[in-house]
Order: C-alpha cells, then sequence, then structure tokens
C-alpha cells in the first residue's frame, strides 16, 4: 500500500511537470531566445515568428546566424534599446588572420530595413594601382579616426605578406558599406577585406584593438505588437499572405489581440 503511494505521488509529480512544460511552450509560440540571445520583436527564428520584413533572416543553429546570399554571419549581439545588431564574419580578415577573398553581399530587402551604420568602415586591402576607389571613384576612399593605410600594414602581422620591397605596400581604401553593395571584389581589384565598426571610438586606438565586425541599424514596423503583448500574445504574420498576426495560447489566433 505504501509503494502504491510512493508510485502515485511520483506519477502526479511527473504529470504536473509535463503540464507546466506544456503550458510554457503553449504560451510561448516563438522561441526567445538563441544561445544567449534574446529573439524579441521583430525578429524571430520560425516562419511566421517576428515581422514579415526581417523573414528568414535568422537562423538558430546552436548559435544565431544572420542570413545573406554571401553566407551565414554570426550574431554577436543584438541591442534592442539602441535597435542594432552586430554580426561577424568568420571568413574574413583580420590583423592577425588572412583570410581567402570573398564579398559581402545583402540582399535588396536587407540593405532596406537593415542596413550596415554609418560607423562601419569596410576596409578594402591589397588593391590594384588600377582599382576604381583609386581612380574615379576615389572620393569613396576616406580616413577615420585619424587611422592611415601605413598604420594597418604596418601593424598588422597577417598583412605584412603584401609587401611590395622598396615600394612598400599597397594601396587600402576605407570605404562604407555601399562601395561594396554596388561594386564586387572583383571590380574594386582588391583582394581582401574587413570590417570595423563604432569606428568614432577609435581615435588613438592601433588596429589590434579595433572591434571587428558589421553593425546594422533596424527598424521597428509600426503594425500594433505592443498592443498584441500587452494581451499576453507573441507577434507573427501570416506565413501566406504575411500579414500581422497576434499568436495566442492554443490553437487560436488573433488579428489584433488574445482574449479579444
Amino acid at each position: 500500500m505504501q509503494m502504491s503511494l510512493a508510485v502515485f505521488v511520483i506519477f502526479m509529480l511527473f504529470l504536473s511537470t509535463a503540464l507546466q512544460i506544456e503550458s510554457l511552450s503553449t504560451l510561448s509560440p516563438c522561441p526567445n531566445q538563441c544561445g544567449s540571445t534574446a529573439i524579441n520583436y521583430p525578429f524571430g527564428v520560425d516562419d511566421g515568428c517576428g515581422a514579415p520584413h526581417y523573414r528568414k533572416m535568422l537562423n538558430c543553429s546552436g548559435d544565431l546566424f544572420f542570413q545573406t546570399p554571401s553566407g551565414n554571419y554570426k550574431v554577436k549581439s543584438i541591442d534592442y534599446d539602441k535597435q542594432t545588431m552586430t554580426i561577424y564574419d568568420p571568413s574574413m580578415s583580420t590583423c592577425t588572420m588572412l583570410q581567402p577573398h570573398h564579398d559581402f553581399k545583402m540582399s535588396d530587402i536587407q540593405s532596406v530595413v537593415i542596413p550596415p551604420t554609418s560607423d562601419t568602415i569596410f576596409v578594402l586591402l591589397n588593391c590594384s594601382i588600377d582599382s576604381p576607389v583609386l581612380n574615379h571613384y576615389r572620393s569613396l576612399c576616406f580616413n577615420f579616426s585619424g587611422h592611415s593605410c601605413d598604420e594597418l600594414y604596418n601593424t598588422c602581422t597577417s598583412y605584412r605578406v603584401f609587401h611590395i620591397g622598396l615600394g612598400g605596400y599597397p594601396p587600402c581604401c576605407f570605404t562604407g558599406y555601399n562601395t561594396v553593395k554596388y561594386m564586387s571584389m572583383n571590380i574594386l581589384d582588391c583582394s581582401h577585406y574587413t570590417t570595423v565598426y563604432n569606428t568614432d571610438d577609435l581615435k588613438g586606438i592601433g588596429p589590434l584593438d579595433w572591434t571587428y565586425g558589421i553593425k546594422m541599424s533596424y527598424s521597428v514596423p509600426n503594425s500594433g505588437c505592443e498592443r498584441c503583448q500587452r494581451s499576453g500574445g507573441t507577434c507573427g504574420y501570416d506565413t501566406e499572405t504575411e500579414m500581422m498576426l497576434c499568436l495566442c495560447s492554443g490553437a487560436s489566433n488573433s488579428t489584433r489581440e488574445c482574449g479579444a
């Protein structure tokens, strides 16, 4: 009799835990975490979650990745207050590692809704003297925070391979995202690139301590999401029409709020 009572108690505890887990999953129809990164509106990793403008841009496979036509880039952080996302390209060159040449490309919609910030600089390395940015489009190159190509080449061990004897080093170019948006690395005639963000804070700081990566700014669509969230729902959209939906507990969804 005592054994049966003990088994019954264990069963009830198990059932209670299972119901709590089921309830939590029901109340959260969209994943709100990927690794250590919170997933909040307007983003979503499941189709139908978040805002349709950012549909299929994020992928959670252990870590959070930002998906573009040129590859997947690890998300370093999302600042929901400042509405910025910082990503890192594991295939780009850095001050200590030289990587094979490739392009960074975003889709047309990505370039509009989540473009790189103005304080994100693309550094084009080992450029030919015939490069467009050194001739007809030389106005696209600029200095930032007092830094120069010579400083970059002389400081970074990975770039010393570009040394061309008594002539020193080949040209480089500090430029903005629009340059690489409209011209590929082959057209630019530069063999490698790296990216640096928060450049306004890098005056007097050497290349070894620069913040490497790409910071992007996004906007939150005014779609009535706050009303949905106040009612206990999760903001999403219809995958066929891409119209806003308020995802509620159970199988019921609403166009505006839960419990209406």
